[in-house]
């Protein structure tokens, strides 16, 4: 047996490059407030290119800490008294009362499950530790047949119920395990962008984990220039650069997460559907939506997908998406007509 080296770890699959090409006679223009830190198991970023004479920076970074320290406490399956925690934990399958904010996000991860026809996933935990891409040590080892079926038994969104008129849940399944990791980020992001707004803050860029939320423009009233990252493992380079303003954006790829045995490629992209890494030739998409969750969900279920049927569907269903796709030693760009028309 020949294994490879994994590519794991804290990584961005969107290469936020901000272009921001500013520099001024004297030094670069500073953002009246910029700020990074680390939350939900990465790291994020906040630019503000006006801030509000009645608001300090201290004063913002405190409301934003807070906000992300709630969210975290509500949709965290690291922290173990999260709320999500909590509900993993809890083996009832009676109906049981959530947040507004947990609700909202299970609410629209079932409706990307329902549109991709299960290619997106937010119970596929069991498979990604199974496969060795969860929290514990990896084992580097493709597991067989049997132990894939064994867990495909214990997932499924649709044994996660939903009651819309009293925001809870009912699992149908004692030990169903939902992980929030490929949606929660982007939520977070809008919660956050919410917030500047509801201050005044008109001109900003969020970003966690690589989910971007993008309004107004930057430090020199310039559209925000975010730079999407050539799906290469083993360096980093820019393949295109959008400018872009009020809208929100996503990115999910398979070129940096990944183990290799006796020849094959194991990506860390689980299909619920069939238990197994992916195996196709796409191998980056970048989503442009409305909401960052959106984005973020739907970039997750594309990649599933792959570079004929997401396409299909996201062409099909209005959705401005930039597949990049490998084609020998090299990769091709496709953009779907909703991408094209987004960005005239």
């Amino acid at each position: 047996m020949v294994i490879k080296k994994i590519k794991r770890g804290s990584v961005l699959l969107l290469l936020v490059f901000l272009l921001f090409a500013c520099e001024q006679p004297g030094g670069a223009k500073q953002y009246p407030f910029n700020y990074s830190d680390a939350i939900m198991g990465t790291s994020f970023t906040i630019k503000v290119s006006v801030l509000p004479v009645s608001l300090t920076t201290d004063e913002l970074k405190l409301k934003i800490k807070n906000l992300l320290d709630k969210l975290n406490g509500q949709m965290s399956t690291y922290q173990q008294d999260s709320e999500l925690s909590l509900l993993n934990k809890n083996q009832s399958t009676q109906w049981i009362p959530v947040s507004v904010a947990l609700y909202s996000v299970l609410k629209e991860a079932k409706d990307i499950s329902d549109l991709s026809q299960g290619a997106f996933d937010i119970t596929v935990g069991p498979l990604v530790n199974l496969w060795g891409f969860g929290p514990a040590q990896m084992s580097y080892k493709a597991p067989g047949d049997k132990l894939i079926q064994q867990q495909l038994t214990k997932i499924g969104y649709y044994h996660l119920l939903l009651d819309d008129k009293k925001w809870q849940v009912k699992k149908e399944i004692t030990d169903l395990y939902i992980d929030l990791s490929a949606i929660a980020k982007g939520y977070a992001v809008d919660q956050v962008g919410l917030l500047l707004e509801k201050l005044g803050i008109v001109d900003y860029m969020v970003e966690i984990g690589g989910e971007l939320r993008l309004k107004g423009k930057n430090i020199v009233n310039q559209p925000w220039r975010i730079a999407i990252e050539k799906p290469t493992a083993g360096k980093r380079s820019i393949e295109k650069v959008l400018p872009l303003t009020d809208l929100s954006m996503a990115t999910s790829g398979d070129y940096r997460n990944f183990f290799e045995q006796d020849g094959v490629r194991y990506s860390h992209t689980i299909d619920p559907r069939s238990g197994k890494p992916i195996s196709h030739k796409l191998a980056s998409i970048t989503i442009l939506s409305d909401t960052t969750m959106k984005a973020d969900a739907l970039a997750t279920a594309l990649m599933v997908l792959g570079p004929e049927q997401g396409f299909k569907m996201a062409e099909e269903k209005g959705i401005a998406a930039l597949f990049i796709i490998k084609k020998d030693d090299m990769f091709v760009e496709k953009a779907t007509s909703s991408f094209i028309n987004t960005l005239r």
